[in-house]
């Protein structure tokens, strides 16, 4: 820059010559003669007027040079630049060859075009610092590292995630390890984190990671159900940041960043055997990072908690939060949905329709648009079903009713012949299951026949010695059980003609 205001001054007001202004100023003598001169011949004198810039007064002393230097280049139009890099394909080298086509003798060089370009993009760009109120805004994320947690029987090592929290205002910090980014860790860390800030902030500002977004988006991310539910147990809200945007949450970036310096990597040279004894030792160093002074700022940050967030965070609920598993599920053609491996039973007009589970660790119950429909004691037991009799249709129902005691009394009802026949079918069987159909056939004969007939068929088949459904039918369908039985020769002559006949093979046929 020129020092054309400098020389004057000097001579006119200090009065120096022309060789101790060139030693005060460092220029050279030639230099300082030409500017003298310069102001001269223009008629310039001392003091210069006070709108006169040094731009303006080397205008008016050096006229015959252009504004911009010695030679003027035109400048490329660096918005259309910006533009058409967005294009696949294109790059500096093509716009800058398309550039000195236009302009051949006034285009910068290769090296000037894109230095300007990168002079020209950092203006572009803006950072709004955030101003954060009291109470408002929590910070959460997971560091990058990790923390190895020796198993002391197998040796076999595990890495522990550190989740960190930080608090908008005064940045007061919260950190914990868990094993896992998952959802269920994922939540109870927040837990532990309002916990140990003893009150809820008005917002809780999270990456896109999959354990609190299910899907990404913008404006309106679809946040996971079980995050949700946990923002509404607490009165709070839900505001990812943007994707790619880490400047939305860069409390958070610093927080984790500290954490890994003050804490991490202080705890490199331990060993730990168990989860606890590694939050252990985070809860102390957390404490001491805590209190240290800040650096540009008078306080630590426990000194700016108790004046500024902590008396403006919400209170903690009553009731702690219990992490509850929500998951999708669609009814099989049972009406049953599985969880875990179990089966839950719901109502079976919801067969092949979406519910949602919601699964804690003593119940699980089942919504449908809104509307919990069932509610089950959660069972570890893998393959079996848990059923309410409710939810089943109404033959289904029937057919659950079904066992030998209410055979046996539906029997009794008919006559005491009908209940030793029903007896003796439930004792061939070696489970008595397997006898149901024949049983319900036999006992429907009272529809057709009416009951005293089959009573006294049964009476029959018990005389001949053929207590079976199928002898009961056939002595029905030939009209035997309205014939009275005269003597014992008759009865057994009756018996042989029923035993043996031509479709009855008989122990003989068996070699």
């Amino acid at each position: 820059m020129r020092k054309i205001k400098e020389v004057l001054r000097l001579s006119h007001e200090a009065g120096l010559g022309q060789r101790g202004i060139a030693q005060a100023l460092n220029l050279g003598l030639g230099t300082v003669s030409t500017y003298l001169k310069r102001a001269r011949d223009a008629g310039v004198g001392w003091p210069l007027p006070a709108e006169m810039d040094e731009r303006t007064l080397g205008r008016l002393l050096f006229p015959s040079q252009p504004a911009t230097g010695q030679r003027r280049f035109i400048e490329p139009d660096f918005p259309t630049v910006y533009q058409e890099l967005k294009r696949k394909g294109v790059t500096k080298q093509l716009l800058w060859q398309e550039y000195r086509q236009q302009y051949p003798d006034e285009g910068y060089s290769y090296a000037q075009f894109c230095h300007r370009y990168r002079v020209w993009l950092g203006h572009q760009q803006r950072s709004m610092r955030q101003a954060h109120r009291a109470g408002e805004k929590l910070f959460v994320d997971y560091c990058g590292p990790t923390m190895p947690v020796v198993n002391p029987d197998t040796g076999e090592v595990r890495q522990a995630q550190v989740f960190v929290g930080v608090l908008g205002a005064s940045s007061y910090t919260f950190a914990c390890a868990s094993w896992s980014q998952k959802s269920e860790d994922w939540l109870n860390a927040h837990v532990q984190a309002f916990e140990f800030f003893g009150g809820v902030p008005e917002l809780v500002v999270p990456d896109n990671l999959k354990s609190a977004v299910r899907k990404t988006h913008r404006y309106e991310p679809d946040i996971n159900p079980g995050y949700q539910q946990l923002a509404a147990h607490y009165q709070t809200a839900i505001v990812p940041a943007r994707p790619y945007k880490p400047k939305d949450k860069a409390k958070a970036e610093v927080g984790v960043q500290i954490v890994e310096r003050w804490i991490m990597a202080r705890l490199r040279h331990q060993t730990f055997f168990t989860l606890a004894s590694l939050n252990q030792a985070i809860r102390f160093l957390l404490e001491d990072l805590n209190q240290r002074p800040f650096k540009k700022r008078p306080g630590t940050r426990a000194s700016q908690f108790e004046q500024l967030d902590k008396p403006a965070l919400s209170p903690l609920p009553v009731q702690a939060y219990q992490y509850t598993d929500i998951k999708q599920a669609r009814v099989h053609i049972d009406y049953h949905v599985e969880y875990d491996k179990h089966y839950y039973s719901v109502p079976h007009h919801l067969v092949k329709q979406h519910v949602e589970v919601q699964a804690s660790d003593t119940t699980l119950a089942i919504y449908h648009h809104g509307k919990r429909i069932a509610s089950h004691p959660r069972s570890g037991r893998q393959g079996a079903h848990s059923t309410c009799a409710e939810h089943m249709p109404h033959a289904h129902q029937a057919m659950q009713a079904w066992s030998p005691e209410r055979f046996l009394s539906w029997a009794a009802d008919i006559g005491a012949e009908t209940r030793e026949v029903v007896q003796r079918l439930l004792q061939e069987k070696r489970h008595t299951e397997q006898s149901y159909r024949r049983i319900l056939a036999l006992l429907s004969n009272a529809k057709k026949y009416g009951r005293e007939r089959l009573n006294k068929a049964c009476g029959r088949a018990l005389l001949i010695n053929s207590p079976t459904r199928s002898s009961v039918e056939s002595i029905l369908k030939q009209g035997l059980d309205q014939v009275p039985i005269e003597t014992t020769g008759n009865a057994e002559q009756e018996e042989l003609c029923l035993n043996h006949h031509e479709n009855v093979r008989g122990e003989d046929y068996y070699h």
